[in-house]
C-alpha cells in the first residue's frame, strides 16, 4: 500500500509539472520566443537631442571596449556623453578622458558625485548626478547605459527612431551578454530565458498590461517622462533599478518597450562560475522582496518545474513506471523545446538545451545563497558596496 502511494505521488507530481509546462508554453506571453526586437522605426523630421549617462565604478578593464563605441555614434542630432566616475579606485575617470582624446567623436564630460547619501544606492546616485548634468543641456531624451555596454554606430539613431515611431516613453534593449567560457555558455542564455519567463517581453510593450521591466544596460528614456516620474529619486533605494524604473514609468501611465538587442553587446567577462554566481546572488533575494515565504515558494516552484521532469524520468526507468517516464519525459521535452530559441539567439549548440534543469538547480542554489547572505547582514553586494534592505540602504561599504 505504501509503495503504491509513493508511486502515485510521483506520477501526480510529474503530471503537475507537465501541466505547468503546458501553461508556460501557451499562456505566459510566449516568453520563449526571441523575435521581440526593436519596433518599427520612423525617422523624426527633427532629430531630438540626447544626453547619454554612463555610471561607472572601477570599470577600467572594460571601458576601452565600450566607451569608444558610444563616442562613435552616428547620430544626426545633438548628443553628448556624461560619464559619472562613482568613486573608482582604478583610474576609470582618467582613462575615460584619455579614450575620448584618442577617439574623438561625441563630446564627453567626466564627473564624480561624491559618496551617496543615506537612502541611495551608489549606482542611482551616480545616475542622478549624470542626469543633472545632462538636463543642463536640455535634452529631449536620456540614454542610460552601463559602462560595459558596447553599441554599434547606429544604435542611438535606431533607439530614437523606434521611440519616435512607436510613441514610447521608454525603449530598452537587453544587451547580448558575453558567451565564451563553458560557464557562460551554461548560465548566461538561461539567465535571459528566466528573465523573459518572469517578464514576458510581449506583455511589457502592451498598453494596459501590468508587466513592467527594462534592461539597465540600455534604456532610452524621454527626459520629460523621467521628470514626471521623478527618475531616479523615486527609485533611489532600488537594487534592481531597471525593473524599478520601468514600474515607475508604467505606473504613471507611460508606454514602455523591452526586447532583445541585435547591435548592443555587453563586453564584461564572467569566465568562472564564481563570477556568475555573484552576478545572480547579489540581487536574487531582493527580487523576492526579502520575503521568506516568497523564497520558499520560488524554491518549490523551481524544483517542480525544472527538477521534477528529469528526476521523474530517472525514477520511472529505475522502477519500471511507464507513466512516470512518459509524463516526466514530455515535460522535459517541452522545457527543452522552449529553451532552443534562446540558444539559437546566443549562437550556442543545441545539446545545451536538455541541460537546463542542471542550470536551474544552480540558480536555485544562487537564490538560496542570496537569502543566506542577506540574513548574515551582508545584503545585496556589488562593486564593494553592500545594500542590506530593499526599502532603505542602511549600510554601504566602499
Amino acid at each position: 500500500m505504501g509503495q503504491t502511494a509513493r508511486v502515485s505521488a510521483i506520477v501526480w507530481t510529474a503530471a503537475v509539472s507537465l501541466a505547468a509546462w503546458l501553461w508556460l508554453l501557451l499562456f505566459q506571453g510566449f516568453f520563449w520566443r526571441t523575435d521581440v526586437r526593436l519596433p518599427p522605426e520612423r525617422d523624426p523630421a527633427h532629430w531630438p537631442s540626447v544626453g547619454v549617462v554612463v555610471p561607472a565604478r572601477d570599470e577600467a578593464e572594460v571601458l576601452p571596449a565600450s566607451l569608444p563605441s558610444l563616442l562613435a555614434q552616428d547620430y544626426p542630432g545633438r548628443a553628448e556623453v556624461f560619464l559619472v566616475d562613482d568613486g573608482s579606485s582604478d583610474g576609470t575617470g582618467e582613462l575615460a578622458r584619455e579614450l575620448a582624446r584618442r577617439a574623438g567623436g561625441l563630446p564627453l564630460t567626466v564627473s564624480s558625485p561624491g559618496d551617496p547619501p543615506a537612502g541611495w544606492t551608489g549606482k542611482l546616485w551616480a545616475v542622478r548626478h549624470g542626469i543633472g548634468l545632462a538636463r543642463a543641456r536640455g535634452p529631449e531624451y536620456l540614454l542610460l547605459t552601463d559602462a560595459d555596454i558596447a553599441h554599434e554606430p547606429d544604435s542611438l539613431r535606431r533607439l530614437v527612431a523606434a521611440a519616435h515611431g512607436g510613441g514610447f516613453d521608454v525603449v530598452s534593449q537587453m544587451a547580448r551578454l558575453r558567451v565564451e567560457s563553458l560557464w557562460e555558455r551554461l548560465v548566461v542564455p538561461a539567465f535571459v530565458y528566466f528573465f523573459a519567463q518572469l517578464y514576458p517581453f510581449r506583455r511589457i510593450g502592451r498598453k494596459g498590461a501590468r508587466t513592467a521591466a527594462a534592461a539597465g544596460g540600455c534604456v532610452l528614456l524621454r527626459a520629460e517622462t523621467a521628470e514626471r516620474a521623478r527618475i531616479p529619486d523615486a527609485i533611489r533605494h532600488a537594487v534592481i533599478d531597471d525593473v524599478a524604473l520601468a514600474r515607475a514609468v508604467k505606473g504613471g501611465g507611460g508606454h514602455i518597450w523591452l526586447g532583445l538587442a541585435e547591435r548592443v553587446d555587453s563586453v564584461r567577462p564572467y569566465p568562472r562560475l564564481h563570477d556568475l554566481w555573484r552576478m545572480v546572488s547579489r540581487s536574487a533575494y531582493a527580487q523576492l522582496r526579502h520575503h521568506p515565504l516568497v523564497l520558499l515558494g520560488t524554491v518549490l516552484g523551481l524544483a517542480l518545474v525544472y527538477l521534477v521532469p528529469p528526476l521523474a524520468v530517472v525514477v520511472g526507468l529505475a522502477t519500471g513506471g511507464t507513466s512516470t517516464v512518459l509524463l516526466g519525459g514530455c515535460a522535459w521535452l517541452v522545457m527543452t523545446g522552449t529553451y532552443v530559441p534562446m540558444l539559437r539567439y546566443y549562437r550556442q549548440p543545441l545539446w545545451l538545451a536538455p541541460l537546463l534543469p542542471f542550470t536551474a538547480f544552480l540558480y536555485l542554489l544562487m537564490t538560496v545563497d542570496s537569502a543566506v547572505q542577506h540574513y548574515r547582514g551582508r545584503g545585496a553586494a556589488w562593486k564593494g558596496r553592500t545594500y542590506a534592505r530593499p526599502d532603505a540602504v542602511v549600510g554601504e561599504e566602499r
